[in-house]
């Protein structure tokens, strides 16, 4: 830990342990984080399991930090550094744990297992730090004061825009959440709505909010996989879904989004992406996020996404935004609210550890967006006879009226 120190170059970090102190770093280019060690073991945690272990040994509560995504931002940006808290142990470790982790492949029920080890832990739980409508996803602050709730139903009604949705519409959503996105597009914009999700706790929640708000002719949902899905619909959404499906699947995913679409449709995709010379790497390790949060994830890069495009499907791209800034306010929120709630957690009978893990991926996200290694984009795909005109932000005053 020492000699990883040693490397910074940017901000500082200070380790205390006792009497012992550990400094590293100029202290110039960026934040001074403390770190305090509460246990020895979380020593043997960094040597044994490198990074990964330091994650585990937070979760455990063997050490604290001020400014845990201050931490990661730092770690991320001081790259030579958190190499080198990968000893040669942990590396040796490392291809155990990338062979467990195939296991977790996204087969259909590999995908299935999957989705229930994260989106069905309970809505009580999600709602604990959500905004009302349940939106797991990046928000848009597009102008001061929004609420967090404020934020989600622009990113949702941006998502619509782009998609220019009318009412004659069919459209199709793959990854439903909690049905923000297809109450929205059927009650603001008129269309039929098609929206899939595999897991179960969500299929109920989606299905009783559409028959609360009088919209079962408009809204159908399903519990099916992307895989077995059929018809011929006009506009195609994705929102945060892709990082489920794996690395070896992308075309996969994106030949059968491109085939439910008529000649002239159009796709949505919002995803969260890592930097593009970072993907081939990533998607062979196992980080903390896909051993505790999100088993069989990947996240995918721009390059990847329109490697597939290209292999796989007739898709053009036709708009790209990269949203990600959004993520860090988004997080902030998130986690807030999760502190703000920790009594509540407990109440739901989930362990300390269990809060302290949620902690360090809140955090870890965060931290990770403000250093922009991962971003997170619109992009929205069109199709060979598709004449969409030019996506443009409708004047302020429009764009209040729409809101």
């Amino acid at each position: 830990i020492e000699a990883a120190l040693e490397r910074f170059t940017i901000g500082r970090v200070e380790i205390t342990d006792g009497s012992s102190r550990i400094v590293g770093g100029p202290g110039s280019g960026g934040a001074t984080v403390g770190v305090r060690v509460r246990s020895p073991a979380f020593y043997s945690a960094v040597a044994f399991r490198g990074s990964l272990g330091a994650g585990e040994a937070y979760m455990e509560g063997l050490w604290e930090c001020d400014d845990l995504p201050g931490l990661i931002e730092l770690l991320v940006v001081n790259d030579e550094a958190r190499r080198g808290l990968e000893s040669p142990v942990a590396r040796a470790l490392a291809p155990m744990a990338r062979w467990a982790y195939r296991l977790r492949r996204n087969t259909r029920a590999g995908s299935r297992r999957n989705i229930v080890a994260h989106y069905d832990l309970g809505d009580e739980f999600f709602a604990l730090f959500l905004d009302p409508s349940m939106t797991y996803s990046c928000a848009i602050f597009d102008r001061p004061g929004m609420t967090l709730a404020d934020a989600q139903r622009e990113k949702v009604d941006r998502a619509c825009r782009k998609l220019d949705l009318r009412p004659s519409d069919h459209l199709l959503e793959i990854g439903t959440g909690w049905g923000a996105l297809a109450l929205h597009a059927a009650r603001e914009y008129g269309c039929r709505v098609t929206t899939t999700t595999i897991s179960g706790r969500q299929f109920e929640r989606a299905s009783a909010l559409v028959a609360k708000a009088g919209l079962d002719g408009r809204i159908e949902v399903v519990r099916r996989d992307y895989r077995d899905l059929t018809g011929a619909y006009d506009k195609c959404v994705s929102i945060e879904m892709i990082e489920a499906v794996g690395a070896e699947r992308l075309d996969g995913y994106f030949r059968a989004c491109s085939a439910l679409l008529r000649s002239e449709g159009m796709m949505l995709l919002q995803a969260i992406v890592i930097r593009d010379q970072r993907f081939e790497a990533a998607s062979r390790n196992v980080d903390f996020l896909k051993k505790h949060i999100f088993p069989g994830s990947c996240l995918p890069s721009t390059a990847a996404i329109m490697g597939s495009v290209r292999r796989a499907t007739d898709f053009n791209l036709f708009h790209h935004e990269d949203i990600g800034p959004h993520y860090v306010t988004t997080l902030q929120h998130w986690r807030a609210s999760l502190h703000e709630r920790r009594t509540e957690v407990m109440a739901l009978g989930l362990p300390d550890t269990f809060f302290r893990m949620w902690d360090f991926y809140l955090a870890y996200c965060e931290g990770v967006f403000r250093a922009r290694r991962t971003g997170d984009v619109q992009m929205l795909l069109t199709k060979p006879m598709c004449r969409r005109e030019p996506y443009r932000e409708p004047p302020a005053a429009a764009a209040e009226e729409i809101r």
